[in-house]
């Protein structure tokens, strides 16, 4: 089954058999005969470095299913992967937002990074905003509601398809979030067989230690993630808070960002990265830039072979950032990045 649209029915009838697993017990019929059907399963643990991939690389992608992820995924040959909140609240029942991420993401960039809105864009992102807000309302009665079940559910139809999930990252921990919904996003990547959550790092100190707390009584790591306002020390107050802090560092941010060399901070804080997003970004000196990798300025090779001589244990996590190329998708330039991995590794 090499061809794409088999694979894609065979992720379809896979789904639909998990999510026809008999009510109170574990048992799948059929599914496990189905995927081992697939053939090979990828594996990007290369070298003792474990290559990941955070599932918003696709989110040029049309379809952004629990299933079609995975298939971009299989496309791409992870076996590792931080996964969005949308397609597993999604295969969950979630209720569907009217917004179009795909054309919010940018502006939402662009207003994190301090770049100029047009005042079209100004106008989509306030409109974009206002109904977010409504629809998390309606997501937060959802969640405080919908089963662990289906959660095992996504888990058993990646993990049988060769892909185990490390992190989770819906948006259930931000400041505005109750308790009870933070509760939910833990309980949810546990199921999923995450051992970390992430999110962006709040600024906020009486945040992340709450976080910190909560996430050491479920036993989980909570990554947080920067972009330029990265520092060695961004994280510091976090980090010592609670044990369950942990960073969920940026390498391409890093570099763009003007920090002095990221092999340092990596070696003197290895034990606290949870896992690391790396991209190819340029130094302000050259524009700062996303670049298809091997053209910037970022240390990529140096730091995973770093990875592989010290054997340090957390994923390095494929983030798309760069332009896709003129007759190119998403799927098919993870795949360049994972193999310029391999490449480095080998």
């Amino acid at each position: 089954m090499n061809n794409h649209p088999s694979r894609r029915k065979f992720l379809g009838a896979t789904a639909a058999l998990v999510a026809g697993t008999v009510a109170g017990t574990n048992k799948l019929f059929g599914a496990p005969a189905l995927i081992r059907s697939l053939g090979d399963k990828p594996n990007s643990l290369i070298d003792g470095v474990q290559i990941g991939v955070i599932t918003y690389s696709f989110r040029e992608m049309p379809d952004q299913s629990a299933e079609a992820t995975l298939q971009y995924v299989l496309d791409s040959g992870v076996s590792a992967i931080e996964l969005m909140g949308g397609p597993a609240e999604s295969f969950a029942g979630a209720p569907k937002s009217s917004v179009d991420m795909r054309s919010v993401f940018p502006l939402m960039r662009k207003k994190r990074e301090n770049q100029p809105l047009t005042e079209d864009e100004q106008k989509m992102l306030t409109e974009a905003e206002t109904q977010m807000k409504a629809y998390r309302a309606e997501m937060t009665k959802w969640r405080l509601s919908v089963p662990m079940s289906k959660f095992e559910q996504v888990r058993k139809m990646y993990n049988q398809a060769g892909v185990r999930i490390y992190g989770f990252k819906p948006d259930t921990f931000g400041m505005q979030s109750s308790d009870a919904e933070i509760e939910y996003g833990l309980r949810a990547a546990k199921t999923l067989g995450a051992n970390q959550v992430t999110l962006e790092h709040p600024a906020n100190d009486a945040h992340t230690l709450k976080l910190g707390t909560m996430a050491q009584k479920q036993g989980m790591k909570v990554g947080y993630h920067g972009h330029e306002q990265q520092t060695p020390t961004f994280w510091d107050t976090a980090l010592a808070q609670s044990p369950a802090n942990a960073m969920n560092f940026d390498l391409g941010h890093y570099v763009a960002a003007g920090n002095p060399d990221p092999l340092v901070l990596i070696k003197q804080k290895h034990d606290r990265i949870a896992s690391m997003h790396i991209k190819d970004r340029q130094t302000a000196d050259h524009g700062k830039g996303n670049l298809v990798w091997g053209q910037g300025d970022t240390p990529l090779l140096q730091v995973l072979k770093l990875m592989r001589e010290q054997k340090y244990n957390f994923p390095a996590t494929v983030e798309l950032e760069y332009k896709i190329p003129e007759g190119s998708n998403s799927v098919a330039e993870v795949k360049k990045c994972v193999n310029f991995c391999r490449n480095a590794l080998s």
